[in-house]
């Protein structure tokens, strides 16, 4: 064993550092069970993160990296407990079994049963299935049957859709096993320094690796040692670019993480350069593991779901209360305790919408075929009923809005103005190089070709090229005429060398720039320094993107067309000017926007590009201006403010991954908006997990696609206009059920009670109920096929208990008023004039209440006149002639026998049309005040 890991620390605060940072919480196995209750207490009682602070996780990680960061080489030693030399094999090993295998986040798929308990573990298929039992026990198999049938119908839906469409919530086994060059030590006398190759599964805190170009980093990793490294972030930026690292040098604590020099993290690249570092962080404990730990968790439940959910507990308090009146009453006017029991199960069930879980079932899935034939998979169907509810969505620039390409837009010189020279040499460079083609070289060829320059290249021809590197940041190419008495610049007359690379790069190998007017070269004052990057800030801060062109006059050594150039060709060269690129909006982009605004859904830029780009390109596709910010800035905020800001502000730039994830939380439960985030990168994935609507594209990263809700086969904000409007339709018709549903039979079943209590007998027998029940549900089936007014999908629509508690209250007792008098009616004009039966009232009522409840779906569809102003869609009226067709024809068949109902006279059906007509002037004049009152109807 080594002798530091025996020896003690400089400080208290260091141990501190270390063992909460390094080792861990040594209570969180103990915790485990707590944390699992808290966690499933949260998921029913809908406790949301704010996403104004960091997680405790978070907040660990930042605290270690920066300490390290600001550390020296023999304190960062100190703190992970190695030595210069390495772990030693033995230490190695036993740090392994400590800390377990270097995997980034432990991956749960969820199994095809969990999915089924989550399919079956609803409210009502819960309520369905005790009524189903309690009917079996009462010697009721017809209805216990029908509802077993009918949450089997629903469940099979759900099931088989969330199935076929959605394997996981997150996947990271992008991230393949490696070997990883570290650096041990063995013996015991002498110790001996080795470079061995492990798997990156078993590197551990304290290794020291060594990395070349193409190498990924098994953790979070301390510089040690470094030479022109240049490493690529964009696993954790999603961004293009990469960032130079070095190892000498002691940061502050006012840089922000990722841009620290001297820690390198895990899932990063080396793209050149060598070095060495010390491993401080691996597995679920690097900031990689930190910021994807929260995906895959169960979303919590949306407002619809928790409105669900009380309604059940509604209907179940009202259940137990009018089912024991019933039962009481009953038993003392008849006797029988059987079939008081059994008239109060019927009671149960026809007060139960036992439809509700297969039209929610049914209007999602429809709402997935629709989507699907837009080029959409759903593999989250309550997706679609968030989309009706979206009133924000965050979208990620780069592809998104943009074509994620660029083109070229101009050319200046020194001066600012136009010069054809610039573009000239900038497309002879482009031409010739054969390393590392780049789609900015590209765009300066596309420009040429299409705006119609003739620069003849084949005057040219190549010698040599230095190729690109990110350490200079600059390709050079060396080209002669081959007819150097017509040359046409005053530059060459044998050879040149054409620069072209990032301004503050090329600057610095510069040493003259052209005259504005004369052409004559002059020596590079500080003036021109200064009027050059005044002229890079402007432009810069239009959004655009710069390359600095330059040449150099080179003589001939020989007539051999070789030649040997060292580094310092790069030098004293003549600066000419800037060409500007841009990446531009995609052509759909706008209109897509403007059709979202018009439908309530505002539109927030979150990118980790530069601001002065995603501030270019939202005025290009109409996207406010006026409020932007940045993820530095947001860092420095406390709580409030942070909360303020990310609702003032339409664009936010330089954002991480972890602040678009307080961002999307930020709005959900600072701003109590529905949110749905589009992003296809890795970076995107903490938002996508956690937006309501999380929605990436086919090209996208496996992580960002197993973390969203839907994928695009199509990058188009089109369809997602397209699917805003179908999730309107989906709640709006899901809304429809449960406001007629509730209406229909809360009246049915207040109009038994008052029978039953004030006339002493049972308006219908438990069959005939259960019949007509099972018929009136039958009918709704089609709703999901119903019609949605142009209105209704223009503004976002959200669950409101209270709302729907008022609608009750205002049209309940319409239907209970009309029920009640046709029993009236009935009593007093054939009962006791005619002393019919009172199988005879049994099936006047019957008829009656299948009737009404049929037709109450035309009154309440629609805030206009129903069959005049306003239509229902072809299934909704062919289910309301047929069920109206059965329900009147049962009476004069055998079932109708079996049921105990008789034939009415025609004079009966003369005051079903009076009565009907009555119920929709009533009911109409009704909804109208609802509506003065509201300022909205359904």
């Amino acid at each position: 064993m080594l002798h530091i890991f025996n020896k003690r620390l400089p400080s208290q605060t260091t141990e501190e550092i270390r063992q909460n940072l390094v080792t861990g919480n040594n209570n969180a196995s103990r915790n485990g069970l707590t944390k699992s209750f808290w966690g499933l207490w949260q998921r029913f009682f809908g406790k949301t993160i704010d996403g104004g602070s960091r997680t405790e996780g978070e907040a660990k990680v930042y605290s270690w990296l920066y300490a390290l960061a600001q550390s020296g080489k023999d304190l960062v030693y100190e703190y992970v407990r190695s030595t210069e030399r390495g772990l030693s094999f033995r230490e190695a090993e036993r740090r392994l079994k400590e800390t377990g295998p270097n995997i980034p986040i432990h991956t749960k798929f969820p199994r095809w049963w969990h999915l089924l308990w989550n399919a079956l573990f609803h409210p009502f298929h819960i309520i369905l299935i005790v009524l189903s039992v309690l009917s079996y026990i009462a010697s009721d198999e017809p209805n216990g049957c029908i509802m077993l049938v009918l949450v089997f119908i629903s469940v099979s839906l759900r099931f088989y859709q969330e199935y076929s469409s959605s394997k996981a919530a997150m996947k990271l086994s992008e991230f393949l096993s490696f070997p990883v060059k570290v650096q041990r030590c063995a013996g015991r006398t002498v110790q001996t320094e080795l470079v061995v190759q492990v798997d990156q599964k078993n590197v551990v805190p304290g290794d020291i690796i060594i990395f070349e170009p193409g190498d990924l980093f098994p953790g979070d990793v301390r510089l040690l040692t470094s030479k022109n490294l240049v490493v690529s972030q964009s696993s954790l930026t999603g961004e293009f670019g990469a960032t130079e690292k070095t190892a000498d040098i002691r940061e502050d604590s006012s840089t922000p993480l990722l841009d620290l020099k001297n820690i390198c993290f895990m899932g990063t690249t080396v793209v050149t350069g060598i070095g060495t570092g010390l491993v401080v962080s691996t597995g679920s404990k690097t900031y990689m593991s930190t910021i994807f730990s929260t995906t895959g968790k169960l979303k919590q439940p949306d407002g619809f779901e928790r409105g669900i959910r009380h309604i059940s507990y509604i209907l179940i308090s009202l259940m137990l209360i009018v089912v024991s009146i019933i039962v009481i009453i009953d038993y003392y006017s008849s006797g029988e305790p059987s079939e008081s029991i059994l008239f109060g199960m019927s009671v149960a069930s026809a007060l139960t919408p036992q439809m509700l879980p297969l039209i929610i079932n049914t209007s999602l899935a429809k709402g997935a075929l629709a989507m699907a034939r837009d080029r959409c998979i759903v593999k989250s169907l309550r997706a679609i009923r968030d989309m009706g509810s979206m009133d924000i969505i965050c979208i990620d620039k780069t592809g998104t809005l943009t074509k994620n390409t660029a083109i070229m837009i101009n050319y200046f010189d020194s001066w600012g103005l136009q010069k054809e020279k610039v573009l000239r040499l900038a497309f002879l460079n482009a031409f010739f190089k054969t390393q590392q083609r780049y789609p900015l070289d590209d765009a300066i060829m596309a420009h040429v070709y299409t705006s119609g320059f003739r620069f003849q290249p084949s005057e040219w021809s190549k010698v040599d090229e230095i190729p690109f590197d990110f350490t200079r940041r600059r390709i050079s190419v060396i080209l002669e005429t081959r007819m150097t008495e017509n040359c046409v610049s005053n530059y060459f007359t044998d050879r040149i060398v054409i620069t072209k690379g990032a301004l503050e790069e090329v600057i610095k190998v510069c040493s003259f720039i052209e005259h504005v007017d004369s052409g004559d070269t002059l020596a590079f004052s500080a003036e021109a320094y200064q009027r050059i990057l005044n002229m890079a800030e402007e432009l810069s801060s239009q959004g655009l993107r710069l390359l600095a062109v330059a040449v150099k006059r080179l003589q001939m050594i020989t007539d051999s067309r070789s030649m040997v150039y060292d580094e310092h060709i790069e030098s004293d060269m003549v600066f000419l000017g800037l060409i500007t690129f841009f990446d531009p909006p995609k052509d759909s982009a706008k209109q897509a926007l403007w059709n979202l605004a018009e439908k309530g859904v505002k539109a927030k830029v979150l990118t980790g590009d530069a601001l002065s780009l995603a501030i270019r390109v939202c005025k290009e596709v109409g996207i406010r201006t006026t409020h932007v910010t940045t993820g530095p800035e947001l860092e420095l905020l406390d709580n409030d403010s942070f909360h303020e800001n990310v609702k003032r502000a339409t664009v936010l730039a330089k954002l991480t991954p972890t602040q678009k994830l307080r961002v999307v939380q930020s709005l959900q439960t600072g701003g109590n908006h529905i949110v749905g985030f589009l992003g296809d990168g890795v970076n995107d994935s903490l938002a996508l997990d956690a937006a309501n609507v999380g929605i990436s594209v086919d090209s996208g990263a496996s992580i960002a696609k197993e973390s969203s809700d839907i994928i695009l086969l199509e990058k188009d904000l089109n369809v997602l206009v397209a699917g805003v409007e179908q999730g309107r339709l989906t709640f709006g018709n899901t809304m429809k059920y449960i406001r007629i549903s509730v209406i229909a039979n809360l009246g049915s079943i207040v109009s038994i009670l008052i029978a039953t209590i004030f006339f002493g007998f049972e308006p219908l027998t438990p069959k005939q109920l259960l019949v007509q029940s099972f018929l009136y549900s039958l009918g709704q089936i089609v709703i999901p096929w119903d019609n949605i007014e142009d209105d209704y999908v223009k503004i976002p629509q959200r669950w409101s208990l209270g709302g729907l508690t008022m609608f009750t209250l205002w049209n309940g007792p319409v239907c209970s008023i009309c029920d009640l008098v046709a029993l009236l009616f009935l009593w007093f004009y054939y009962k006791k004039k005619s002393s019919v039966a009172d199988n005879f009232i049994h099936s006047a009522l019957f008829v009656e209440g299948l009737l009404m409840q049929t037709l109450i779906i035309h009154l309440i569809r629609t805030d206009k006149i129903p069959f005049i102003q306003e239509v229902a869609s072809w299934p909704v009226l062919c289910s309301t002639v047929l069920i109206s067709a059965v329900g009147i024809a049962i009476p004069y068949t055998p079932l109708g026998t079996v049921l105990g109902l008789v034939s009415l006279p025609l004079s009966y059906f003369g005051f079903l049309v009076v009565l009907f007509l009555g119920y929709f002037i009533f009911g109409q004049i009704v909804k109208q005040a609802y509506i003065m009152v509201y300022e909205k109807w359904l």
